[in-house]
């Protein structure tokens, strides 16, 4: 498996869709609920500083993405946020650090200087690990900060990394 990771284009809708939804529909990771259609997904992904999409080159799928954005404006614009999605079959197989790393080097090239995560559910062990493994500084935790999709709220640990 040869995995690339590159800017999104509009004939990745269908593709980035599928992995974004998959997230989305499982209720454990992304604070949205809205499933993204072809509109929606279009307009979201290129409202982004930078939409990435992971290409498994072996069969042109797309095996994951991520979105890269302000946190916040004015005095604390310098303050990016990014969202990271890897389609579940895929998982295992480092796709998350891949887009996670390509992701710090687009917010440099972008001129962020600080990549902070706000709501990482405490529940999602391999994002914590990879968090920590990248140098990721841990901020505190949010207690009940997620609704999970089964009702119950589950506490949240937003994260940092200098850029």
């Amino acid at each position: 498996m040869n995995i690339i990771i590159r800017k999104f284009t509009a004939s990745d809708i269908e593709g980035a869709n599928s992995v974004w939804n998959e997230v989305v529909l499982d209720g454990i990771a992304f604070p949205q609920k809205e499933i993204l259609d072809e509109n929606t997904g279009m307009e979201f992904f290129t409202s982004q500083t930078y939409t990435g999409v992971a290409v498994n080159e072996d069969t042109d799928e797309i095996v994951g993405i991520y979105i890269l954005h302000p946190n916040n404006v004015g005095r604390c614009g310098h303050i990016c946020n990014a969202s990271y999605a890897v389609k579940s079959d895929f998982r295992g197989n480092h796709i998350g650090e891949m887009l996670v790393k390509h992701c710090i080097d687009k917010a440099r090239e972008s001129g962020y200087g600080i990549l902070q995560f706000n709501a990482v559910v405490a529940t999602n062990r391999p994002a914590l690990e990879l968090y920590k493994k990248l140098g990721f500084v841990q901020l505190g935790v949010i207690p009940n900060g997620f609704l999970m999709k089964d009702g119950k709220y589950e506490d949240i640990i937003p994260h940092y990394y200098v850029l």
